[in-house]
């Protein structure tokens, strides 16, 4: 199980690209894959491949129409676990003994 956090966008392309980034999350809502959206990026969960092919989609669809493009990824891959997406901040919960803001 992988959870993959990514931000991508165009550069050159203005001062905003909330169009751009509208366009990458309806991409990712639409796969079904276990996401959060976060103000700096997206948190992807599931199998790698599964969650890799969503970052190409991604990029496959801003590529299109825009000359550069930036990404930039991180990940961490456990074995045999799942929804750590929630089970992650839970545990840092736990140890703080009280809910964060998330």
């Amino acid at each position: 199980m992988v959870l993959l956090e990514f931000a991508m966008s165009p550069t050159g392309e203005g001062e905003s690209l909330s169009r751009h980034v509208a366009r990458i999350l309806d991409i990712v809502d639409r796969s079904g894959v276990t996401y959060q959206l976060t103000a700096m990026g997206t948190i992807l969960e599931g199998d790698f491949d599964v969650v890799m092919g969503v970052v190409s989609d991604c990029f496959r669809a801003l590529q299109v129409d825009c000359q550069r493009i930036s990404l930039n990824l991180k990940m961490d891959y456990r074995a045999g676990t799942e929804s750590r997406l929630r089970s992650k901040v839970d545990a840092v919960e736990g140890h703080v003994g009280r809910k964060l803001r998330t």
